[in-house]
């Protein structure tokens, strides 16, 4: 049998906070964009234009091995509770109250004096922000599928009417411009107390609905297609000092079962829709002019977020913040794959990113978008669960454009932030197991591995163990489990299940443990 974790294991974590003593408890600030590709921004590989991710990237850390739960629901509910998924029941099907037990980041940052604001999209079933978490004020935008008109959006908890199409509302300008009232309305009647602000962007989440001056600025961009930017975007990661992978080959024939099928997409959308990750010179010249017209106002969604946060910053530095404001920037899963109509269709008339227009990314960009990892959102191959993580803080963290290597996930947030904060460890809630999370501050100081058996995975079926440098995975609840070496193999291209058959097994049977463990956890 083989011992577990294997060739390396992860290194002793820190204790007691690390920060505990500092001059002044930092501000938190949390961005989480919403189906953002890991090499999407240009810190990452990307040629979409990012600016101030590249500033805050340049000027503080990069994680490399960062990883999500696979979806929009669980993603959130981990990060804000510090527990995985199938623990606290925050699951992507589940309509009912997170288990009784859980408690959120403001039950936690709030008796440490902090002031707690939320903008953004929520996605936490049967809550709100302020009646069932603890935040303090928060703009909810529940309506993801209108950029433009949503129809389903709260402030503090109380339902706001509908926008009207042409009224001048984009989401994600509204979602920072909540944000930036709340931190105006902080200075004026909090300033002397830090604040958490949790700003979690609907972009660059289906549909692709973008500004069109922003959809100009990349119109050209895309023509030469995926296969062209996937390999560029390989070697720019390279040239930035990222560990290289070699990535794995084009996947026709994998794509979500739930989406809308290619006879209705044809139907709907047009022959120019594609629905596999097909290579780009096999595509006709009208579906090559469509799909690059596609990956343009997904950039153009991404830069949009990108300048907003330019915004936000700008009211940090208004407010003599920044330098002590603690900034982490995640995405809550891999780009989409899914293609699907939904809210008020698509009009195949309408320009491409308009309101009336519902476009999806598609499994051929949606694979650019993770190199160089392998699959999806909602797979929990690398390219479902790997998240670019920006760690900056200009009075904590002395190093400037850093690497930090150590594996993390969305867990890991609650606890730092609460290290950050001075906190004691975050116990959790009455009758709550241990908290899986780990804080990830002692790696702000030094290229360091923090202490953890595993990192599990589940949703909806797709499975995966991380332990040491060994990952199991299985797509389906009959699929067979792979096994690879992520040091020598993050692109997931060479299975290596039938060599070791011992390692699976026992990694296997850990998986089902704590899977076992988790669920009876959550009731």
């Amino acid at each position: 049998m083989v011992s577990l974790p294997s060739r390396r294991s992860f290194l002793a974590g820190a204790g007691a906070s690390a920060f505990a003593q500092s001059r002044r408890r930092p501000n938190l600030l949390v961005i989480l964009a919403d189906d953002m590709g890991f090499s999407d921004p240009g810190c990452y590989g990307g040629e979409i234009d990012t600016p101030n991710l590249d500033s805050l990237a340049r000027n503080g850390l990069r994680f490399t091995q960062a990883y999500s739960c696979a979806r929009c629901v669980p993603s959130r509910g981990s990060l804000l509770t510090g527990y995985y998924s199938p623990q606290t029941g925050i699951e992507q099907t589940s309509r009912v109250k997170p288990a009784a037990w859980a408690r959120f980041i403001p039950q936690y940052l709030s008796p440490l004096g902090y002031r707690c604001y939320h903008a953004g999209k929520w996605h936490i079933p049967a809550s709100m922000p302020l009646r069932d978490t603890g935040f303090h004020h928060s703009y909810f935008l529940g309506d993801q599928d209108r950029f433009f008109s949503p129809t389903r959006h709260h402030l503090d908890d109380q339902p706001l009417a509908p926008v009207k199409p042409g009224e001048g509302y984009y989401a994600t300008s509204a979602i920072a411009g909540h944000a930036i009232n709340w931190l105006n309305r902080h200075q004026r009647e909090h300033a002397a107390d830090p604040f958490f602000l949790y700003l979690a962007f609907t972009s660059p989440h289906f549909p692709l609905h973008a500004l069109q001056p922003d959809i100009r600025r990349f119109e050209k961009r895309y023509k030469a297609g995926w296969d062209v930017v996937r390999r560029e975007r390989s070697i720019r990661q390279r040239r930035l000092g990222l560990p290289p992978v070699t990535p794995a080959p084009l996947e026709p024939e994998t794509r979500p079962y739930w989406n809308t099928p290619d006879s209705e997409l044809t139907a709907r959308i047009g022959s120019k829709e594609v629905s596999r990750a097909l290579p780009w010179d096999s595509l006709s010249k009208e579906q090559k002019e469509f799909q690059s017209a596609k990956m343009a106002i997904h950039a153009a969604m991404v830069y949009r977020m990108d300048a907003e946060i330019g915004r936000l910053i700008g009211q940090l530095k208004k407010m003599d913040a920044f330098r002590d404001t603690a900034i982490l920037f995640l995405s809550d899963n891999g780009a989409s794959s899914e293609q699907l109509i939904r809210a008020d269709g698509h009009d195949p008339e309408a320009a491409p990113g308009s309101a009336r227009s519902h476009l999806c990314l598609g499994p051929g960009w949606a694979t650019a978008a993770n190199s160089p990892f392998r699959r999806h959102k909602s797979w929990v191959h690398e390219g479902g669960i790997s998240s670019p993580l920006i760690a900056h803080w200009p009075t904590g963290i002395a190093e400037r454009g850093a690497l930090r290597r150590t594996p993390c996930h969305l867990i890991d947030v609650l606890p730092t932030l609460v290290d950050l904060a001075g906190g004691p460890a975050p116990a959790p809630g009455e009758g709550g197991p241990p908290r899986p999370g780990r804080s990830l501050a002692p790696a702000f100081s030094q290229d360091r591995e923090i202490a953890r058996e595993y990192l599990f995975f589940h949703h909806m079926e797709n499975r995966a163990l991380r332990m040491g440098d060994w990952k199991i995975v299985a797509s389906g609840k009959s699929a067979p489990w792979e096994l690879y070496d992520l040091a020598a193999d993050r692109g997931e291209t060479t299975d290596l299940a039938s060599r070791q058959p011992d390692r699976v097994r026992a990694m296997a049977a850990r998986w089902e443990s704590l899977e076992r463990e988790f669920l009876a956890q959550k009731s």
